[in-house]
């Protein structure tokens, strides 16, 4: 996998949280700010905007100014966190000495130091009814893929079904981090909007592999 295939899934996932824009705000308006749709159609457009301005010449150097691009423009909660994924799975990929393609094993090793800054910066975890719920187990569903020897497609295909699966599995939850958890059972029912968009995000991979080529 190159920037080629990194920037598709950057484009995709811009593309994939604008169409979903109002089913996020929605699903925001109901336990958050009303504004997790918003925020992350400006950052994600941002972002392919700063990789067009400026191409990356490797794949942990997209993925770092992605995260940092989201970092600057995107507000609340969701700026920082997603920033710092893509921020932390850039670098994880810059230690192997900015190769111009990483490996879908490199690829699983990146988003796993992307969660693993997530969880850090937002103290979450599994059950807290945030985007970790989706994040963990896609992750999860990749390294186990990526052991067993199975190829991109498979692999993910196997990500973007398990954060589908967390981020529906966060309904019947009740917020125990962010502003959800103001709500103590009220937010039970609704389903967590960062686990919607990290499920989309996932999708996206997805795509983009089915586009290569």
């Amino acid at each position: 996998m190159d920037t080629a295939f990194l920037t598709r899934w950057v484009a995709g996932i811009a593309e994939a949280v604008r169409a979903e824009r109002d089913r996020l705000t929605e699903l925001d308006a109901a336990i958050g700010d009303a504004d997790h749709g918003a925020n992350l159609d400006r950052g994600f457009g941002a972002a392919v905007q700063a990789l067009s301005d400026d191409p990356p010449a490797t794949p942990g150097a997209l993925l770092r100014l992605v995260g940092g691009t989201l970092i600057s423009r995107v507000g609340g909660a969701s700026g920082p966190l997603y920033g710092t994924a893509f921020r932390e799975a850039g670098r994880s990929l810059g230690s192997s000495g900015e190769a111009p393609e990483v490996s879908l094993a490199d690829l699983a090793r990146a988003l796993r130091a992307g969660l693993d800054g997530v969880t850090r910066l937002g103290s979450a975890a599994e059950g807290d009814k945030t985007m970790v719920d989706a994040f963990a187990p896609a992750v999860r569903a990749l390294e186990t893929a990526v052991g067993a020897g199975a190829g991109e497609r498979e692999a993910f295909e196997a990500a973007a079904s398990a954060a589908l699966a967390g981020a529906e599995a966060t309904v019947p939850m009740v917020a125990r981090k962010g502003r959800a958890s103001y709500l103590g059972p009220r937010s039970a029912g609704h389903e967590d909007p960062g686990a919607a968009s990290c499920a989309l995000i996932f999708a996206a991979l997805r795509t983009a592999d089915q586009g290569h080529g």
